[in-house]
């Protein structure tokens, strides 16, 4: 079965990676290992000053996302108080 090296990195959408071993032993080529040690040094360069940022507001996403209509009577409730107090 061949699968994207990595759903989230720009870098490699082009590449695959085999994960049969075919009935054979499973392990890596030089090539494949070669690939994959390119592949990481690719996404470590690629995680600048902003990824911390970036992976802060995808666990945020994820927080409200399951939570899609608690937050958005959060939200109303918030709204709802701040235009009384003015």
């Amino acid at each position: 079965m061949d699968t994207p090296v990595c759903a989230n990195c720009a870098n490699c959408a082009n590449s695959r990676w085999s994960t049969a071993a075919l009935g054979g032993q499973a392990s890596l080529s030089p090539l494949e290992l070669s690939a994959l040690v390119e592949h990481l040094q690719l996404c470590r360069c690629s995680s600048g000053r902003l990824f911390a940022l970036r992976c802060m507001f995808e666990a945020l996403e994820g927080f409200v996302a399951g939570r899609f209509v608690t937050t958005l009577v959060t939200m109303a409730l918030l709204i709802g108080v701040s235009a009384q107090v003015r």
